[in-house]
């Protein structure tokens, strides 16, 4: 522990390894809402975040479990699974006026094709402009779900579809 008169004491979110206050910084400077994605051991959450000054709000909010309504039989976290939750997010967002978000990863690692950038891929592809690079999202065999083995790759199509007819 410090001591003396210069010593500051850190934010406690940030002594507890919870939030990148620079990286929030940054963020919160294009003044666009932030589409945050987080992974957990059984769900995709995905959110639309704006920042208000007594604390930031949650616009939209969507986990893979919103998928059940859509004809999504399994509770899974695999890739598809993340894609079509973006894909949700995106789709649910243009339906309040969002056009155009920012990525923010939070303290998630950036992996080339990791399951936060389908999250990111299915919010681009639903129509919301999103500042990415191409060569970090999954492969279109990915997001489908041919590398899973007993995976049914038309279920993705499908509920796709379903989101589509569903949510205007």
């Amino acid at each position: 522990m410090g001591y003396g008169p210069k010593y500051t004491v850190p934010y406690k979110r940030k002594k507890q390894n919870k939030t990148d206050y620079r990286k929030r910084l940054a963020l919160l400077k294009s003044r666009m809402p932030r589409l945050a994605a987080r992974k957990t051991n059984k769900r995709i959450i995905a959110q639309i975040i704006t920042f208000a000054p007594e604390g930031d709000k949650t616009i939209i909010s969507v986990s893979s479990r919103d998928l059940k309504k859509y004809g999504l039989a399994v509770d899974a976290n695999n890739t598809p699974i993340a894609y079509l939750t973006g894909y949700l997010l995106g789709k649910s967002a243009i339906n309040k006026k969002i056009k155009k978000a920012v990525f923010d990863l939070g303290l998630n690692i950036a992996t080339k094709g990791n399951k936060l950038y389908a999250v990111l891929k299915g919010a681009a592809d639903a129509g919301i402009e999103i500042p990415h690079s191409e060569e970090v999202m999954p492969s279109a065999e990915r997001l489908a779900g041919a590398h899973i083995k007993n995976f049914d790759t038309a279920m993705v199509e499908k509920i796709k579809n379903n989101i589509d007819s569903k949510v205007k």
